[in-house]
């Protein structure tokens, strides 16, 4: 039997997906039941698109709950490592200024459960992460992105 991937996690990431398991279960799915009720009601099932685009919908649903399931089971819960407060790790916002002369930008390192960029969280699996990791504030780093090599400096650690 093949072991199965962890999914590297904040407590709050994994209480959100937690949350999002409990609406997909007992509210989602109702939602979609009554859809597929209300669909088989319009007549012939083989040309009846509202029935078919529930079904599609319930698949999806079902999808969804087993995959939460399966992150939920195999979560690691992020731990903040406080005996290296300077170095770059799993957990931890970074603050790095791209050399020569770019702007500072702030992100935090998570799992790519809860990865978002917009909201300002990587993860630890992009390239930016991967490089950064393991080094410490003043350190300059040499990052391999998809748009070319960029060289940072990394400013602050929290």
């Amino acid at each position: 039997m093949a072991t199965e991937k962890s999914y590297y996690m904040t407590q709050e990431g994994k209480e959100k997906l937690e949350n999002e398991l409990h609406y997909l279960k007992t509210e989602r799915r109702q939602e979609v039941v009554e859809r597929i009720k209300v669909a088989r009601g319009f007549g012939d099932l083989s040309e009846n698109s509202e029935y078919d685009a529930a079904k599609d919908e319930q698949a999806f649903v079902e999808s969804r709950i087993s995959q939460v399931e399966k992150m939920i089971r195999n979560a690691v819960i992020i731990e903040n490592d406080n005996e290296n407060p300077d170095v770059v790790s799993l957990g931890k916002s970074v603050t790095f200024q791209e050399l020569p002369d770019g702007e500072e930008e702030t992100y935090t390192i998570v799992g790519s459960a809860e990865a978002d960029p917009f909201e300002g969280k990587i993860s630890n699996d992009s390239p930016m992460a991967k490089s950064l990791m393991g080094h410490q504030i003043g350190e300059e780093v040499m990052v391999v992105t998809p748009g070319g090599e960029i060289k940072v400096k990394i400013v602050n650690v929290n």
